[in-house]
């Protein structure tokens, strides 16, 4: 029964645009399963599944390797103006702030880009670590990352 729901969720997100929980379990229940949002927010973190940021300043669930619409440096751009609300570093690390929900679609984008100074990225919640290396380019990313966050228009 799981893996016939957790098929069903992949289906579902590949055809419709998917923001919440809530609206996925609603598709679940209309395509005949019994799911309680519980069951849901269990699959959504078994399956790997992410929020990416989707037309109209929206989000929609996504599953891994799938590419969000916008690219690049202007994926970022938007990202940073839309979610991020603080930066801060020690040594190799640099830290992003964002709204509650924010992290992951922040981070993802930063991997997307492929910087060759950044290693990794872990996103949280409304936390993002970034390793940066060698460490002497920290401040140059801080840069970039300033200069995006400053893009406010």
């Amino acid at each position: 029964m799981k893996n016939r729901r957790q098929h069903k969720i992949l289906e579902i997100i590949r055809n419709e645009n998917i923001e919440t929980q809530k609206d996925l379990a609603d598709a679940l229940r209309k395509s005949g399963f019994v799911v309680t949002q519980a069951t849901v927010s269990r699959d959504i973190k078994e399956m790997g599944l992410s929020k990416i940021p989707f037309e109209n300043n929206l989000f929609r669930y996504t599953f891994s390797g799938e590419q969000p619409t916008l690219r690049g440096e202007e994926h970022l751009k938007r990202l940073f103006r839309d979610s991020v609300v603080g930066l801060d570093s020690s040594e190799n690390l640099i830290i992003i702030k964002t709204h509650p929900g924010g992290a992951q679609a922040v981070a993802s984008a930063v991997d997307q880009l492929g910087w060759k100074e950044i290693i990794g990225t872990v996103g949280g919640d409304d936390t993002i670590l970034v390793v940066v290396k060698p460490k002497r380019e920290t401040c140059d990313v801080l840069k970039k990352f300033e200069d995006l966050s400053l893009n406010r228009g």
